[in-house]
C-alpha cells in the first residue's frame, strides 16, 4: 500500500477542515427556492440561479435550516411578506458553509431577508401589471355594466369556508326583501392550486354564462399569506377577459392583490361582496320608486289640466252646440232635398229603360223562336231519314252481337249467339258457319 493513501473518512476530513478555514464567516447570498420540505422541524431547500436571458438554471445547492433557527425565521417572514415560504419564491438568505463527512456539503442558513422577497414580489406584481396594460385588458372587465337586476349571482368560493356561509347567510336575510339566487362554484382558495382551480370555476360559469349576471369570487376567511395565488398573470388575464362583472371580496383592505385590481368591483370582504350586491340591488329600486313617483306626479298635474280644460269646454258647449245644430238641421234638410230629386230622376230613367228593354226582348225572343222552329223542323226531317224502324218497316232487319251492329261476318265466330231484330219481333239464334260474300259454298258430294 502507498503510503500517501487516505481513507475517505480521512479526505473528508481534510475537506471540512478546509471548509472551515477558508469559509469561517456567513454569507448573504440571493438565491431562488426551487424545492422546500419540513422534516421533524427542520427545513430543507433546494437553491437554484437561473440564467436572465435563457431562463436555465446555471447554479444549485442544498440548504439546510434547523429547527431552532427555522422556529424564529419562518414566521418572521411569513408576518412581513404577508405569505407561506414555498418554492418559487426568490429570497436573500444568510448562510454559513458546512461539511460532515458522513453526509456531504451543505449551507446552513442563519437568516432571511423578508424585505428582499417583498421587493421581488412587488417587481413581479408590477410586471403583471404591466403586461396586462399592454395587452390592453387591464381595465377591461371593469368596462362591463353590471346589470340593474343583478340577481342570479355565479360565486366561485370553497364549499365549507365560513365566508360562503356568511356571504348567502346576507343575501337571504337582507332589510328589504330582495331574492337572490347565489349557485357555488367551488375552488380552492389558499395553497399552489388556487390559479388553476379558480380558472376552472370560471371555464364551468362561462359554459352556463345565459344564467348568471355577475361573478363573486371569495375567499372565506384564510390567512393574509395566502393571498400570492391571486397574483399571476394567468388568473388576471382570465378574469380581466371574463365577459361577466367580476366582484372581488379576498382580501383585507391594506392588501389589495392583483386580482383585486383588474376586477370590476373590488370590497373587503364576503359580506362586503354581499352588502355591495344589496346595495346595488336597492339603488335600482329607488330608481324605480323615483320613476313611479315622477310618473305619478305628471299623471295628477295632467288629469289636473285636463280637469280645468273639460270644466271650461263644458261651459262653452252648450252655446257652441246650439249653432252648430241650426246649421247642422239646415244643411240636412238641404241634403235630403237633393238626394229626394235625385233618386226621382233616376227611378224615371231607369223605368224607361226598363220599358225600351222589355219591347226590344220581346222582339228578339219572337225571332229567336221562329229561327229555332224552322231549325227543328230541319233536324226532325234528317232524323226521319235515318230511323232503323222505316228500315225495318221495308223488310230490313238488323243483327246484333253483345249490343252491337254486325256489319262484317268476320266479326262473329261459331258458337256466337246473336240477335235478329225485325219490324215485328226478334230471334235469337247461334253461330254454325260465316263466310264472307264472296266466298261461294262447297258443293257438297
Amino acid at each position: 500500500m502507498r503510503n500517501d493513501t487516505l481513507t475517505l473518512y480521512e479526505l473528508n476530513s481534510l475537506v471540512r477542515e478546509t471548509i472551515e478555514i477558508q469559509l469561517p464567516q456567513s454569507y448573504w447570498v440571493e438565491a431562488e427556492v426551487s424545492e422546500v420540505r419540513e422534516v421533524r422541524g427542520h427545513c430543507y431547500m433546494q437553491l437554484i440561479e437561473k440564467d436572465a436571458h435563457s431562463n436555465t438554471p446555471i447554479a444549485q445547492a442544498s440548504a439546510r435550516c434547523w429547527k431552532n433557527t427555522w422556529m424564529l425565521v419562518r414566521p418572521h417572514f411569513e408576518r412581513v411578506t404577508g405569505q407561506k415560504f414555498h418554492a418559487g419564491l426568490k429570497v436573500l438568505l444568510q448562510v454559513y458553509a458546512q461539511f460532515h463527512e458522513n453526509y456531504g456539503f451543505s449551507w446552513i442558513v442563519t437568516d432571511i431577508d423578508p424585505t428582499f422577497t417583498m421587493g421581488d414580489m412587488a417587481r413581479k406584481r408590477q410586471e403583471i401589471i404591466r403586461q396586462l396594460k399592454e395587452e390592453g385588458v387591464f381595465d377591461l372587465n371593469k368596462e362591463l355594466a353590471l346589470p340593474l337586476f343583478a340577481q342570479r349571482i355565479a360565486v366561485v368560493s370553497s364549499a365549507g369556508a365560513a365566508g360562503y356561509g356568511d356571504f348567502v347567510n346576507q343575501l337571504e336575510h337582507n332589510e328589504f326583501g330582495f331574492c337572490f339566487q347565489a349557485t357555488l362554484f367551488p375552488a380552492t382558495m389558499q395553497g399552489e392550486g388556487v390559479e388553476q382551480s379558480v380558472i376552472d370555476a370560471l371555464n364551468q360559469i362561462n359554459a352556463h354564462i345565459e344564467r348568471f349576471d355577475c361573478v363573486v369570487i371569495i375567499r372565506g376567511g384564510g390567512a393574509v399569506a395566502d393571498l400570492s395565488g391571486f397574483d399571476t398573470l394567468l388568473l388576471a388575464e382570465n378574469v380581466a377577459n371574463f365577459p361577466l362583472p367580476v366582484i372581488t371580496g379576498i382580501g383585507h383592505e391594506r392588501d389589495e392583490s392583483v386580482l383585486d385590481m383588474i376586477s370590476h368591483t373590488r370590497v373587503k370582504t364576503p359580506t362586503a361582496a354581499a352588502a355591495f350586491l344589496i346595495g346595488h340591488l336597492k339603488q335600482t329600486a329607488d330608481r324605480i320608486q323615483q320613476a313611479q313617483d315622477y310618473i305619478i306626479n305628471k299623471v295628477n298635474q295632467r288629469m289636473q289640466t285636463e280637469q280645468l280644460r273639460l270644466a271650461n269646454l263644458a261651459r262653452v258647449i252648450p252655446s257652441l252646440f246650439s249653432v252648430v245644430k241650426t246649421k247642422q238641421e239646415a244643411r240636412l234638410e238641404m241634403l235630403f232635398n237633393r238626394c229626394l230629386s235625385h233618386v226621382q230622376n233616376s227611378v224615371r230613367q231607369q223605368n224607361e229603360r226598363c220599358d225600351m228593354m222589355a219591347v226590344r226582348t220581346q222582339m228578339a225572343v219572337e225571332k229567336r223562336l221562329m229561327k229555332e222552329r224552322h231549325r227543328l223542323q230541319l233536324l226532325m226531317q234528317r232524323t226521319d231519314a235515318v230511323n232503323p224502324e222505316l228500315l225495318l218497316r221495308r223488310g230490313y232487319s238488323i243483327t246484333l252481337h253483345n249490343g252491337k251492329a254486325v256489319r262484317d261476318a268476320s266479326q262473329l265466330r261459331s258458337g256466337d249467339h246473336i240477335e235478329t231484330r225485325l219490324e215485328k219481333g226478334v230471334v235469337r239464334s247461334v253461330v254454325e258457319e260465316t263466310r264472307t260474300s264472296l266466298e261461294k259454298p262447297e258443293a257438297s258430294e
